[in-house]
């Protein structure tokens, strides 16, 4: 009678390397399907004891533990238990540990091992753990565990003669338990499995030691908090504080540039069109390179250092509270580079109902197409001073205080939702801690470039295709001889039937003409508004020798500007926003929902910061 083949599964957290122990086993014997029913990948193969006997491997989905979050956890915990459909349960377990990460890989490996079945734990990515100054020792392990630990390298296949062995081993010698261990909490297993990893390690270098220090402090509830709001804080502040002398160069090279394209060619319309369209519009917009590329240095400097993800942990249990999972909070940080990209990375997020939060929620995260129109204004009516001798500018507390508020409506919004159209409870979710590193500033030149060449496509692009429509716009039919160009174009008199809705939040001819063509894209509200007053000054060298915010500062008030201001912290998405949207939805239901609350969300914003800034004399 031929002995049946022993069906054994490799278990264990994401990134343990199990996939590469799998490959190594296995070579070329692998065959790749779905699970019945559903879409999860099932990696099959085989390979052979040292003895020649063969063995079947299983591949499976890496999870933190037997309470699934997703399609594939739960795959993984059905396999184990022995509830997959079509799938035997298989008949020993080989646990892959990474060596550099025991206290949250040894959780999930106390619940595999309270099932009693043969197991075997592989204490893979030995090497690396070396390297990092970690000494473990297995064999300590090994006793603590009550099951073989065998030390792996998969990817230089080190250490699979001995496992195979071992499972051999372990299979052979196997009793069945007639008793089933009583299920643990999770605190409990944490407990235990921070214990187990203190007691393997035999030498640590003083940098695991001081890492773990830094994060007692830097993930600390209260103190992790400060921290995270004076970095944010830092780093608007710097927006302002650096970005001034290259910002002022570049505007002066606009202003140089239109001088040189009126000497040069004759009056007629593409001169005009070059000059006041794209030169004055565009150019309002390019200006603003640099405070974008100091807030993306400052984020790619926290992602490259290791901290971004020790921000998403203290940002979780925040989260948490308004029925958001952790899950969430990389599609959101996305978001204030783009609305899409946060939208599209949703998609890592198990629960439809989680998902259609977060996505809801995304446009409030304050993009980078929004910082043109808050560094305009705040130069233009907000001085340019300290707060009370401390040497806080007044200008980045108050650029600090517009993302501040985005997130704060986000979570509002949030937990209106969740507790309404989209009820459900925040799911839980493992984190693992990178190491602190110091930043490759090759890589950080990269990350500004590809910002900055994003920024300059969209200048180049759908910013200056919807200038010259508005110029166009606001250049036709020519006006009669005293009255305002402006108001007397086409453009200017879609802008006056606008401008009767928003007025009584305190909006004017102005901003009216801004907000249409910023459904395009945010910053075109800079470039429509230096487009208008280009072609308002009409040869007027005074008026054309004055910055838009100078400008700005004679036709509005300062409750006006703060109304403004308020309006874009909850401003209805770009176009793009609300494709993608509509992509990711599979309708136009909650497309036109978003338009709708956001739309409802900035106009009550801004109506309520204007009356209140009129009732204080502001007006």
């Amino acid at each position: 009678m031929t002995a049946a083949i022993p069906s054994i599964a490799l278990v264990g957290n994401p990134n343990a390397g199990k996939s590469s122990l799998f490959n190594a086993l296995t070579g070329a014997r692998q065959k790749i399907a779905n699970y019945p029913g559903v879409t999860v990948e099932r990696k099959a193969g085989h390979a052979s004891f040292a003895d020649g006997r063969p063995l079947s491997l299983i591949d499976l989905p890496g999870t933190y533990s037997l309470t699934p979050a997703s399609l594939d956890e739960a795959v993984t915990r059905d396999v184990v238990l022995g509830r997959q459909e079509g799938e035997k349960r298989p008949d020993a377990l080989i646990v892959v540990l990474d060596a550099a990460n025991l206290d949250n890989h040894l959780c999930f490996a106390l619940e595999l091992l309270a099932l009693g079945l043969p197991t075997v734990v592989a204490l893979n990515m030995l090497d690396l753990a070396e390297r990092d100054g970690l000494t473990l020792d297995p064999e300590r392990l090994s006793r603590e565990l009550g099951v073989p630990v065998i030390p792996t390298v998969a990817v230089r296949k080190r250490g699979l003669t001995e496992l195979l062995a071992a499972i051999d081993g372990a299979i052979q010698s196997h009793q069945p338990r007639e008793t089933v261990a009583p299920a643990q909490s999770d605190a409990a297993l944490h407990q235990r499995a921070r214990a187990l990893a203190k007691a393997a390690i035999v030498t640590e270098t003083p940098v695991r030691r001081w890492t773990q220090r830094v994060d007692a402090v830097v993930l600390h509830p209260v103190a992790g908090l400060l921290i995270l709001l004076a970095l944010m804080f830092v780093m608007f502040q710097a927006v302002y504080a650096w970005a001034g002398p290259p910002a002022d160069a570049l505007e002066a090279g606009v202003g140089v540039l239109q001088g040189w394209v009126v000497d040069t060619l004759p009056e007629n319309f593409i001169r005009d069109l070059i000059v006041e369209g794209l030169l004055a519009g565009v150019g309002a917009v390019v200006v603003f390179l640099p405070q974008i590329l100091i807030l993306f240095l400052f984020i790619l400097l926290l992602e490259a250092s290791g901290y971004m993800t020790r921000a998403a942990f203290l940002m979780d249990g925040l989260m948490a509270k308004v029925g958001l999972s952790g899950r969430g909070f990389i599609p959101l940080l996305s978001s204030f580079a783009c609305a899409v990209p946060g939208i599209m990375a949703t998609r890592a997020i198990p629960d439809e109902k989680d998902r259609l939060t977060t996505i809801l929620i995304a446009p409030l995260m304050t993009c980078s197409a929004r910082l043109p129109v808050y560094a305009l204004i705040i130069a233009a009516f907000i001085p340019d001073r300290t707060v009370g001798g401390t040497g806080i500018g007044l200008q980045g507390l108050v650029l600090f205080g517009l993302y501040l508020a985005g997130i704060v409506g986000a979570l509002v919004v949030a937990f209106a939702l969740r507790r309404t159209i989209a009820k459900g409870n925040a799911a839980g979710f493992m984190m693992e801690m990178p190491r602190y590193q110091m930043p490759q500033w090759r890589d950080i030149a990269l990350g500004l470039w590809q910002r900055a060449w994003i920024f300059l496509r969209r200048a180049g692009t759908i910013i200056a295709m919807t200038t010259v429509v508005l110029w166009l716009l606001l250049s036709f039919p020519k006006a009669p001889e005293g009255q305002s160009q402006v108001e007397y174009s086409l453009g200017g008199r879609i802008a006056s039937g606008l401008e009767v809705v928003v007025k009584p939040i305190g909006f004017n001819h102005d901003i009216a003409l801004a907000l249409i063509p910023a459904m395009a894209a945010r910053e075109v509200a800079v470039s429509a508004m230096a487009t208008a007053n280009a072609i308002d000054a009409d040869g007027d060298e005074d008026a054309m020798a004055q910055t838009l915010g100078e400008r700005l500062q004679g036709k509005w008030s300062l409750a006006t500007a703060l109304a403004f201001l308020a309006w874009f912290v909850f401003a209805p998405q770009c176009i793009s926003t609300i494709a993608i949207t509509r992509r990711e939805t599979n309708g136009w239901k909650w497309p036109m929902f978003m338009v709708g609350y956001l739309f409802l969300l900035a106009y009550a914003a801004a109506g309520i910061t204007y009356w209140t800034a009129v009732a204080f004399g502001l007006g």
